[in-house]
């Protein structure tokens, strides 16, 4: 009599041996033990929040325009860095404590008088030999 319900190449259960696979170092895996695989490293983007948050705690002046608004059109804040969000960014003003959150759907520009920490995607730090200014 043959083995009923046993697919070709299978053996008995004593003599399955199951390799695992071979897996990189930072690879990610799947509850199952399959592993994800990726093409290339992934990098964070170069969006404005994301060099607001390389530059916390440095003081900014930060352009703010409200369209429609007849009272305050445009507004215009300096404080120091303390938050940033995809949506928001959060300063606070040195002599009062006060801290403002600014939605960044208002946001135009800012300037600041030390050098920034930007940092390009895939590169890790400064890049070297940026502007001298």
């Amino acid at each position: 009599m043959g083995k009923m319900g046993m697919m070709p190449g299978m053996g008995t259960m004593g003599s399955m041996s199951a390799m695992p696979p071979q897996v990189s170092s930072g690879s990610p895996m799947m509850p199952g033990g399959t592993v994800v695989s990726t093409a290339a490293p992934v990098y964070e983007q170069s969006y404005v929040e994301n060099i607001f948050r390389l530059n916390l705690g440095k003081v900014g002046t930060f352009y703010f325009t409200y369209e429609n608004n007849k009272d305050w059109n445009a507004k215009v804040y300096t404080g120091v860095l303390e938050a940033a969000g995809r949506d928001h960014l959060i300063i606070s003003d040195r002599a009062t404590g006060q801290r403002i959150v600014l939605l960044m759907v208002n946001f135009d520009y800012a300037t600041f008088d030390e050098p920034l920490v930007y940092q390009y995607p895939g590169v890790i730090g400064n890049p070297v030999g940026g502007r001298k200014g």
